[in-house]
């Protein structure tokens, strides 16, 4: 697989299939991500911990065009490309907005701690410090709190709450 031709590719797939997918295309060396976490599920007064996927039937993966046309059209998995309604195509998620969006999304909430600074609504900022250096977002506020925001394009966004100390406006 061309390295120069390799994008991230935003999909919809049936419900409950996520994380099958994922391991099938794992398998098949096709690099993907769905954002999920571990919650813990009570069956029968027996507790066990699960992976459950944040956003249901989304997945992102990461190939040539070609390939993951290839992989669509196989009819083995599930796929279904989300368009990008304005060049009428695949919708391509940037890299740096995907891995930005990976980093915040896989983020441990507990390890945020909040600091109170003021700091203009809709401004960009990047994050200076921390697990999260580098990330770039739109700072929002909801009632008491701060919160940076990323988005993948116009498809989703997911917010975090960072130390304003590492935070500088871009």
């Amino acid at each position: 697989m061309a390295t120069e031709n390799v994008q991230w590719f935003a999909a919809r797939t049936r419900r409950g299939q996520e994380l099958a997918l994922r391991r099938r295309l794992t398998a098949m060396n096709v690099e993907c991500f769905i954002p999920s976490r571990i919650t813990t599920r009570d069956r029968a007064g027996r507790k066990s911990r699960v992976e459950v996927p944040l956003i249901p039937n989304l997945i992102f993966l990461r190939a040539t065009k070609k390939h993951a046309c290839s992989l669509a059209n196989s009819g083995s998995f599930p796929l279904f490309y989300i368009i990008d309604h304005c060049t009428r195509t695949l919708l391509v998620v940037p890299d740096k907005q995907m891995d930005d969006f990976i980093r915040v999304v896989t983020q441990k909430p507990d390890s945020i701690c909040p600091e109170f600074q003021e700091l203009p609504v809709g401004a960009s900022v990047r994050i200076t410090s921390g697990t999260l250096e580098g990330v770039e977002g739109k700072v929002i506020l909801l009632p008491n709190r701060t919160y940076v925001v990323v988005s993948v394009g116009q498809l989703l966004a997911a917010k975090v709450q960072v130390p304003h100390a590492s935070v500088t406006l871009v």
